[in-house]
């Protein structure tokens, strides 16, 4: 199917409607870079959070999901639900302190945290190493996901397609800053959720799925509804539910889903009014992301296997896509040809929308750390503001034309996300004790991320030169994180810890909870630090919150309302729990 002129007609709307709110807040954004990258600290929380959200719903997630439904079932996702219990302990625990700390970037911690050239060495490599190196990664997985949109609903080679989709995306975000990224993302959510509905809709709606009723004892799909995975087979179970949970969630550094926050979530936070907005956009953007929008994608997954059971019959039914792309993550897009025009026309400027959201979001936060935490702190540091937003503009076109070259090396989504979590593996304990505990110092995240990144690199090409066999993408994530942890751990203790006046200053202006500062800092256990038992129940109520209704949604789909219904109360009577203890976890 390709696109008539009304489809045309409503993603060129779309796209004019996006293009009119990146001039409008044009010249807001080159006023400086406190603009530019976060909108004056004065954004609201439901802009923040939804803005993050919609970052989150990029062009890459619903093939993601396609690709890990498909292969191994409904339980697969997993994989990424885990990430709930990081996002969780962010809101309660971490919001707060992200915004009382006042950094431009999360970058700027470094030297807030840890002292002398390792702190100074820290900033600036890891701005490059997470601002370039991991930011074009993400970036690519993404475009290949519109490469292979445009393949199958527009019959476009993947050249044209990152032509056309990062000439347009760079135009748009090099322009408007955060200001034009987050009000953009508000029209955008709201479309890629009707986008994402639609698709489901018409999905089951094929005589092949014969609807929910037909979806659900269909021959091709009854085996891969399940929530959790088959617990006598720990072969499976283990990959995919026992390490995410036990393991992965506090141990891997995954963009979005940072164990303390990190990335553009922070950035997000520390472009709120106060600690309280702070908490609110996290909160808001970790229900939003985990309970309301997987379904829909989840849907047209499970109906893709009723239309197009094998790989080989996507080839048949789509011949000229490349074959070098024709991977299970295929099938989301090819089930969106079965849209009427109009609506075809929706989904497409939804996925655009997508598209344009995580790419704009990456590009602003990316240029944030090469122009703040690199270029200002260590190459011009005396210059004028309209200055940098000048330089922040060259390295947002740096940037994408990085990523547009590396989507067309890359296969699929899941093959990202595996090389992402593995390069991250063991990391995560870092990010979450650094906060509260002295010990940590600049060593110990300098050598965590070397290992780290050595692990992964052997992972994925040092093991076939060696003539190795491959090791379960799982395994090598347990290995990855024992050995990281082993060796930051012991190069924390065996380096001097970061100066006592350093330590001071930090916890002052932080104020976290006291017990793992009092050796070596005068501790003073203000009201700010709020009540430590209060922010873990409450992280425990966020995560039954979201769990029993992602739950609860799906058994209601799956015509079990009994089940359905258990959980979804479970859910309420959390939230309400939640709410009545949130006000002792010490917000200002």
């Amino acid at each position: 199917m390709r696109l008539d002129a009304f489809d045309w007609t409503v993603v060129a709307a779309y796209g004019a409607l996006a293009l009119i709110i990146g001039v409008y807040f044009a010249r807001r954004a080159g006023r400086g870079t406190a603009e530019f990258f976060l909108s004056g600290r004065k954004l609201p929380w439901w802009m923040l959070g939804t803005s993050m959200v919609a970052t989150t719903f990029s062009t890459d997630t619903p093939n993601l999901v396609t690709d890990l439904v498909r292969t191994g079932g409904v339980s697969q996702n997993w994989l990424w639900w885990a990430f709930l219990i990081t996002g969780m302990c962010t809101v309660f625990f971490y919001a707060k302190l992200w915004r009382r700390s006042g950094v431009f970037t999360d970058m700027g911690f470094y030297e807030l945290r840890y002292s002398g050239k390792p702190a100074a060495f820290l900033r600036g490599f890891r701005a490059l190493y997470l601002g370039v190196f991991f930011n074009v990664m993400i970036m690519a997985t993404v475009t290949l996901a519109a490469i292979k949109i445009g393949g199958v609903l527009l019959g476009i080679d993947k050249y044209t397609t990152v032509l056309i989709a990062g000439t347009i995306t760079v135009i748009y975000s090099a322009t408007s800053g955060l200001w034009g990224v987050v009000v953009t993302d508000l029209l955008l959510f709201v479309i890629a959720m009707v986008g994402a509905v639609a698709a489901a809709y018409y999905a089951l709606a094929q005589p092949e799925v014969g609807g929910l009723a037909g979806l659900v004892s269909h021959p091709e799909i009854a085996g891969k509804l399940s929530l959790l995975p088959d617990f006598t087979d720990w072969k499976v179970a283990v990959p995919v539910f026992v390490v995410p949970i036990a393991v992965q969630w506090w141990a891997t550094w995954y963009p979005g889903s940072e164990p303390g926050g990190g990335g553009y979530v922070a950035q997000r936070m520390l472009a709120s009014r106060n600690e309280t907005e702070s908490m609110k956009a996290t909160l808001w953007f970790n229900i939003a992301h985990y309970a309301l929008r997987p379904w829909p994608w989840i849907l047209v997954a499970l109906a893709s296997l009723a239309v197009y059971p094998t790989l080989d019959s996507l080839a048949v039914a789509f011949p000229n896509v490349d074959p070098s792309i024709l991977k299970h993550d295929l099938a989301y897009p090819a089930m969106l040809v079965f849209l009427p025009h109009g609506l075809l026309g929706l989904v497409v400027a939804s996925l655009a929308a997508a598209y344009m959201s995580t790419i704009s979001t990456h590009l602003n936060w990316g240029a944030s750390y090469v122009v703040d935490d690199f270029y200002r702190r260590f190459l011009v540091p005396d210059r004028d503001e309209r200055h940098y937003v000048a330089v922040a503009r060259l390295a947002t076109v740096g940037l994408i034309v990085l990523a547009l070259l590396v989507s067309l090396w890359l296969q699929n989504a899941l093959q990202a996300f595996q090389i992402l979590l593995q390069i991250g593996a063991g990391t995560g304990m870092i990010f979450l004790l650094r906060w509260f505990w002295w010990r940590i110092n600049a060593w110990s995240e300098i050598s965590a991320m070397v290992i780290s990144f050595a692990v992964a690199v052997w992972f994925q090409f040092g093991h076939e030169a060696a003539g190795l066999p491959a090791l379960h993408p799982s395994l090598q994530l347990v290995i990855g994180v024992a050995l990281t942890t082993a060796v930051w751990l012991g190069v924390t203790f065996a380096t001097a810890p970061t100066d006592t006046a350093t330590l001071q200053d930090f916890y002052d202006r932080i104020r976290p909870f006291g017990r793992g500062w009092a050796r070596v800092v005068q501790v003073d256990d203000t009201p700010a630090g709020g009540s430590v038992a209060a922010a873990l129940s409450c992280w425990l109520l966020g995560c039954v919150v979201v769990y029993s209704a992602l739950f609860g949604t799906g058994y209601m789909l799956y015509g079990r309302p009994a089940s359905g219904s258990l959980f979804l109360a479970a859910s309420a009577l959390a939230a309400v729990g939640l709410f009545r203890t949130l006000p002792r976890v010490g917000f200002e």
